[in-house]
């Protein structure tokens, strides 16, 4: 791959979106390679997402995917492992390694993610950048304080119709069955897609 000066990291939530945007806006779209990470459990209305922004941000979001397990329940029924106090195991094979699989490859440029201006994620974002020296992090909604409701409203005002999972009413748009999910979380994948919720039940007791 040839060499990028960022990398930003498009995960089809408003928020990394805007700030995706906004590294293109100040870097250069030459300057800047993007790449959105596929995880098979995701919902299908990301397709329609990636397009329109695409188009918005007049460049390319590359695909990639971890390459040995399609989504969280692979990787649970594969490992036997679902989540302890360090993380989920299938956040760790299917985000975090091909994160670091791209880095690698690209020599460790900064990286733009999409933490958002509220004190939950600042604190967050001061953690990542800490465990995280070698991503060289750099949080566009932070420096310039967007919160969620003000980069889906950005989206909106650029004819860009925001992911279907936040139309359902959840919070944020990751895989469809996130083990890290609560109660009221499941509840609502209950409702909306039954099979996830019932594969993850039959996970839960094979595991």
């Amino acid at each position: 791959m040839k060499n990028s000066q960022y990398i930003g990291w498009f995960s089809c939530g408003v928020t990394s979106a805007i700030a995706c945007k906004l590294a293109i806006d100040k870097y250069g779209k030459d300057n800047v390679k993007l790449f959105y990470i596929h995880i098979d459990s995701a919902h299908e209305d990301n397709e329609r997402f990636i397009d329109e922004c695409r188009r918005w941000y007049d460049t390319d979001i590359s695909i990639v995917e971890n390459g040995k397990y399609r989504d969280q329940f692979d990787v649970i029924e594969q490992t036997k492992f679902i989540n302890s106090p360090n993380g989920a195991r299938c956040t760790m094979e299917l985000k975090k390694k091909v994160r670091r699989r791209i880095e690698t490859e690209l020599n460790y440029p900064p990286q733009i993610f999409g933490f958002e201006y509220s004190k939950k994620e600042i604190n967050r974002a001061i953690r990542f950048t800490q465990q995280y020296p070698m991503a060289k992090a750099v949080f566009p909604l932070i420096e310039n304080r967007l919160t969620k409701e003000m980069c889906a409203g950005m989206l909106l005002e650029n004819n860009i119709k925001i992911p279907r999972m936040y139309e359902l009413g959840f919070h944020n748009n990751n895989c469809i069955g996130c083990v890290k999910g609560g109660m009221g979380y499941w509840n609502r994948i209950r409702e909306h897609f039954p099979e996830h919720f019932k594969k993850n039940g039959r996970i839960g007791k094979t595991s």
